[in-house]
């Protein structure tokens, strides 16, 4: 699909879909728990999709209600003889269910798509094997099979939080206690922290300390009956970064003010580049101010950094985005996707091996993007229209759906915002 953007600044309202980090935790713990749990969950994309397939794969009962909600009838047994696991593009699935399934003793089979087969596994892989589960990958296909044992984990803080959020929703259902010690600095640690509060909603509550959780055995999950999900920072930035660069603004609606997402932080990178930001009862309005570059460090928000590359391409000076080595393991390597998108429009970027150098403070020419299959470049492709005197085309547009189904649906409704 290919969407035409007609350039110039964005204005209006968007209530931001529910978030996927924090949907797949919720559907994770009422599968492998105990009782039914509906959850409220505004808006379904491809990924929490995919984790929804699964679990219902692995034996859980999930269906939507006529509400609006997910019905989760817990896994009381993974079905004998193997099942095929369809986690799609999606890392979080792969990675939360992983050690889900080796927690169950199932066979399973899951089936990877795009990048997924690429992206890296080591060292949870190791860690895996090493307590009792057999891996065999061949092509977009990785077979499990055994039973994880308790004991004692160990793993690295700087490689993926998803790695550690796995094994902290898994290893509670085995029937021993085991310490999982994750050495060095912990990178995207706000998304451990989520996977936390959805433990202690569960009945869990885990302390680590100095990166060690001393985690019980034989735990068994019971989650509210009825629970709903909050908006998603990840999804509400495109539109933030947007109002940024426009003088009326755009407000969004939907978010917890004071949720544990770690990309909750572009509010204070929006500050930091001069943007005003300013919260209202249920709302966070963000508009225009005298935008200058800064330095970003990607390390804890890597997911926001395509648009905060379009920001900085609107901001005078210089901005360098530094420790964004983990960008080149996304749905595209995201340092050479963002630079190829913004050097199409006509802005002056520069890839480094693990960063990017953006000089801004000028409108771009607008000009054609192809999206590279990657939902955060099509997205970041259309907040650049505002900052453009040409129009925007986007190909492969409908990639969106992986984290944001109607994406082009709300920026349509902005004034100014026909695609």
């Amino acid at each position: 699909m290919i969407k035409e953007i007609i350039p110039g600044p964005r204005s209006g309202a968007v209530h931001i879909p529910a978030s996927k980090s924090q949907a797949h935790r919720l559907l994770v713990c009422a599968a492998l728990g105990e009782e039914e749990t509906e959850i409220f969950c505004d808006g379904i994309s491809k990924d929490i999709a995919a984790t929804m397939a699964c679990l219902g794969a692995l034996g859980a009962e999930i269906k939507e209600t006529k509400q609006g909600g997910i019905l989760v009838k817990p896994i009381s047994a993974p079905p004998p003889g193997g099942v095929i696991l369809p986690c799609g593009e999606s890392g979080s699935t792969l990675r939360f269910l992983l050690p889900a399934a080796g927690a169950l003793g199932a066979r399973a089979r899951f089936k990877m798509e795009g990048r997924l087969p690429e992206r890296p596994l080591a060292p949870l892989d190791r860690e895996l094997t090493a307590h009792g589960m057999s891996l065999e990958k061949r092509g977009d296909t990785l077979a499990c099979s055994g039973k994880l044992r308790p004991g004692d984990y160990r793993l690295p803080g700087d490689v993926s939080s998803q790695y550690i959020s796995g094994l902290l929703m898994a290893l509670p259902l085995l029937p021993g206690e085991s310490v999982l010690q994750v050495t060095g600095k912990i990178e995207s640690s706000a998304y451990i922290t989520m996977t936390g509060d959805a433990l202690r909603l569960a009945g869990l509550a885990l302390t680590p300390d100095r990166g060690c959780w001393v985690i019980p055995g034989g735990v068994k999950y019971r989650l509210p009956r009825a629970l709903c999900v909050e908006g998603d920072y990840s999804n509400a930035a495109f539109f933030l970064c947007a109002g940024a660069m426009s003088e009326r603004g755009i407000s969004v609606t939907g978010l917890n003010l004071d949720s544990h997402q770690g990309d909750r932080a572009v509010l204070d990178i929006l500050r930091r580049f001069g943007a005003e930001t300013e919260r209202r009862q249920g709302e966070i309005l963000c508009r225009g101010g005298a935008l200058r570059g800064c330095e970003i460090d990607a390390a804890p928000i890597p997911d926001l950094i395509p648009v905060l590359s379009v920001l900085a391409a609107g901001a005078a000076g210089e901005t360098r985005v530094i420790n964004a080595g983990r960008l080149r393991l996304k749905e595209s390597d995201r340092l050479r996707s963002t630079t190829e998108m913004l050097k199409a429009l006509g802005a002056e970027i520069r890839e480094l091996p693990e960063g990017l150098v953006i000089r801004g403070g000028k409108r771009l020419r607008g000009g054609r993007v192809d999206s590279c299959g990657d939902h955060r470049i099509a997205m970041s492709a259309a907040v650049a229209a505002g900052i453009c005197t040409g129009t925007v085309t986007v190909e492969g547009a409908e990639c969106v759906a992986k984290s944001y189904p109607r994406f082009w649906a709300d920026y349509e409704a902005l004034t100014g915002g026909k695609a």
